[in-house]
Order: structure tokens, then sequence, then C-alpha cells
């Protein structure tokens, strides 16, 4: 397990890239669609995951890659899940809350192809 992204849900995607990239000056790693885009943050191999498409009870929180989300999750069943694993582009994806209430995002690319 290692730390991925810092998730930030949003209702305004462009707003929050006018504060992170164009003020901050975070570089844009990737989009997908008009609701979620990638920022890298300076100095530091984690990324800054800003989400228009959340839904609207989820906060901010970590995100851990795991190898298999579902291995991760059959071995791990006594979390409080919030989504169950469920597909998203290049793997699979679940979020749950810690005992202090705050939200964790689980997730591997198990199914991203290879650039190159």
């Amino acid at each position: 397990m290692h730390l991925v992204f810092s998730y930030l849900p949003t209702r305004d995607l462009g707003a929050s890239l006018q504060l992170y990239r164009d003020t901050l000056g975070f570089d844009e790693l990737w989009r997908e669609g008009d609701h979620t885009a990638g920022l890298a943050i300076p100095d530091t191999d984690v990324a800054l995951m800003i989400d228009a498409a959340s839904p609207p009870e989820w906060g901010p929180g970590p995100i851990f890659g795991v190898d298999r989300v579902t291995e991760f999750r059959a071995q791990h069943d006594d979390l409080e899940v919030v989504a169950e694993p469920h597909e998203i582009p290049g793997g699979m994806f679940m979020a749950l809350r810690d005992p202090g209430g705050n939200y964790v995002y689980v997730l591997d690319q198990s199914t991203e192809t290879p650039s190159g």
C-alpha cells in the first residue's frame, strides 16, 4: 500500500483548477472529462486529485494504491465501507471511513494499459 493521491472533491472544477494550477502553479498531469483532474504537487510523488463528480457526502482524504482492491476488501471485512469496490477507468476503487469519520480511498490500476 502506498499513498498515490490527496483527494479533494469540489463542486467547481474550473475554480479549483484556477487556484491549484493557475495561482499555486501545480502542473496538470491528466484530465478525465470535465470533472476530474490530477495535479503534480511540487517536491513529492503524491498528486492532487480534484473531482467534481464525487458523491456529495464524500470528503477529502488520502487515496492509497494497492495491487487489487477486491483482494484488499476481502482481507479487511471489518472496515466501515461507504463505497464497495467498483470499476473506474484503469482499475478499481473503493471508499471507507476511518474510526475518526475521515474518508480513506483505495484504488488499483489493474486494467490500465502501460504506455509506451
